[in-house]
């Protein structure tokens, strides 16, 4: 395969699982704004948003104060912002139609009518009037997609660049929402808490479950209390947790070990290692050493992986 198309390949499927991803942060946020709660926590929780897409900087240079309402326009619909929805999905298809020769026709058909509505959605400030319901049909069309590429596509190396570049878009960005939302908690991460932060804690930690669909998934495996510690065990080290790092990486490893060649020996290896760590790590050791220095650590691994992938099989950068 030309590597400008595995280029492609790989970016439209990112693209489309950090819209995905957005929709989700966003979704969690706004209905977290309609709880009860202080000034102070909830500008904490906008503020964390935009940490976790390291946007912050770019967002105070356009917007003095953050609010909820640009916050919003600014993570949904803002051109200039590159992780906007908006911004992700016209990539997606852009990306799509370039190598449109790839593609099922169910697939580019999936990615042209997703880039098709969500204009529509956007001019008719339909976001504004209910944001909840266009946050949910984003991850709807990012499931459709993933539906119709596993079940149209060639097992061949195009679904594997595709599947390398949603999981590991997806494994950066569970990092990340682990790491700052870990950080937005204002009572004692261990200690004990007064009723109020008891409150506080669970529609937290229950927040940052339901922001990767892991609510359900937490209760039947744990069938007990939202504890911290099993909030970064599941999210982190669970193989059978769908959107946890470990089950990222065992699908990034799988898809790597799948298009393999002379020069990408060394990117196995490290990524082999990366998912190891994972595999036979235990939480009280990560907790012990520290949960940020993990994470910090884990993003900047992440990243030289995808620098790696980038420079043995794609276009270089």
């Amino acid at each position: 395969m030309l590597s400008r198309t595995a280029d492609h390949l790989y970016w439209m499927s990112r693209y489309t699982e950090r819209a995905e991803n957005t929709a989700r942060m966003l979704d969690v946020n706004y209905q977290t704004a309609l709880m009860p709660q202080t000034q102070v926590a909830a500008q904490n929780g906008w503020q964390g948003l935009l940490s976790i897409s390291e946007l912050l900087p770019t967002y105070l240079s356009k917007h003095p104060v953050i609010t909820p309402k640009d916050v919003m326009e600014f993570m949904v619909s803002d051109d200039s912002n590159p992780s906007s929805i908006i911004s992700c999905l016209r990539s997606a298809r852009e990306n799509a139609r370039a190598v449109r020769g790839s593609l099922t026709t169910e697939v580019w058909e999936t990615q042209n009518q997703t880039w098709l509505e969500i204009q529509k959605l956007i001019k008719k400030a339909e976001f504004k009037r209910d944001p909840a319901k266009l946050f949910e049909w984003v991850k709807f069309r990012s499931h459709l997609f993933r539906g119709v590429t596993v079940g149209t596509m060639l097992m061949d190396e195009a679904l594997h660049f595709m599947r390398l570049g949603t999981f590991l878009e997806r494994a950066d960005n569970t990092a990340r929402l682990v790491d700052v939302k870990f950080h937005g908690v204002n009572s004692e991460f261990f200690g004990e808490n007064n009723l109020s932060d008891q409150e506080y804690d669970f529609y937290h930690w229950s927040s940052i479950l339901r922001s990767v669909s892991a609510f359900e998934i937490y209760r039947k495996v744990y069938r007990d209390i939202i504890r911290p510690e099993r909030v970064a065990e599941l999210l982190i080290l669970r193989a059978d947790m769908p959107r946890s790092l470990h089950a990222s990486l065992s699908e990034v490893v799988t898809n790597l070990r799948m298009i393999a060649n002379e020069q990408s020996t060394g990117t196995e290896r490290r990524a082999g290692k990366l998912l190891s760590e994972l595999k036979y790590g235990s939480i009280n050791e990560i907790l012990a050493n520290g949960l940020h220095a993990f994470l910090s650590q884990f993003l900047d691994r992440i990243n030289e992986l995808g620098f790696d992938i980038s420079k043995d099989f794609l276009v270089p950068t």
